[in-house]
């Protein structure tokens, strides 16, 4: 699709076809396409209009911010720690699945409430991200994830290294990343440890894809 805007054949103002026939055209699951159309939208490709569809944006907007020169060099870093919290992170909701106490259980609930809260308030939410994450590791009752985490602190969001974005202030990619969370917290909260660990990987996953599209931009 992101071909198809970029050499005309798909023009601004072109409506893109529904996520079912997305999924029978490319033969890839509802969430491959949603993934696909939210990288797009951080691009500045599509827009959404609500009650309408997804829209083909002026392809020259996706230029309409410069990223400072201490961003473009954190690009490269940011990838590696995705890399390596997709590995360690993944594991961590896994055994959080099945060892999470009662209590870890509802402080992994409060972090994901105050984040939730945050977007509402039109807030930063960088801290109650992370603090999401870091409930986590602890219900993993190994000390080293919570090392390992800490070790990164609040710069293992991405976002809050890119302050230039318009992602990093905008309100439906914000919903979306706490929908990914409350997948999470679900399976952890369902004891189901390779669904949990599934769930972490496509939140991390999702990330990472946003971040190697704004690379291939500079």
């Amino acid at each position: 699709m992101r071909a198809q805007i970029e050499s005309g054949k798909l023009k601004e103002g072109d409506q893109l076809p529904t996520e079912p026939q997305l999924e029978a055209t490319f033969g890839v699951s509802r969430t491959v396409v949603r993934e696909a159309i939210a990288d797009l939208r951080s691009a500045g490709y599509v827009r959404p209009i609500q009650g309408k569809g997804v829209f083909v944006s002026n392809p020259s907007a996706q230029k309409a911010f410069s990223l400072t020169p201490v961003e473009i060099k954190s690009i490269p870093e940011t990838l590696e720690l995705l890399e390596f919290r997709m590995a360690a992170e993944g594991e961590a909701a896994a055994i959080a699945a099945y060892r999470r106490t009662a209590e870890q259980e509802a402080a992994i609930r409060a972090a994901n409430r105050k984040m939730a809260q945050m977007i509402e308030d039109g807030a930063p939410t960088v801290e109650a991200d992370y603090e999401f994450h870091m409930a986590i590791a602890a219900a993993t009752n190994n000390r080293f994830y919570v090392d390992v985490l800490r070790h990164f602190g609040p710069r293992s969001i991405p976002r809050g290294q890119f302050p230039t974005l318009p992602e990093a202030h905008d309100r439906a990619y914000l919903d979306k990343v706490h929908a990914e969370h409350i997948e999470i917290l679900e399976a952890i909260a369902d004891q189901e440890p390779e669904r949990a660990r599934q769930a972490m990987r496509a939140h991390l996953l999702a990330s990472q894809r946003r971040y190697r599209m704004l690379a291939e931009q500079q």
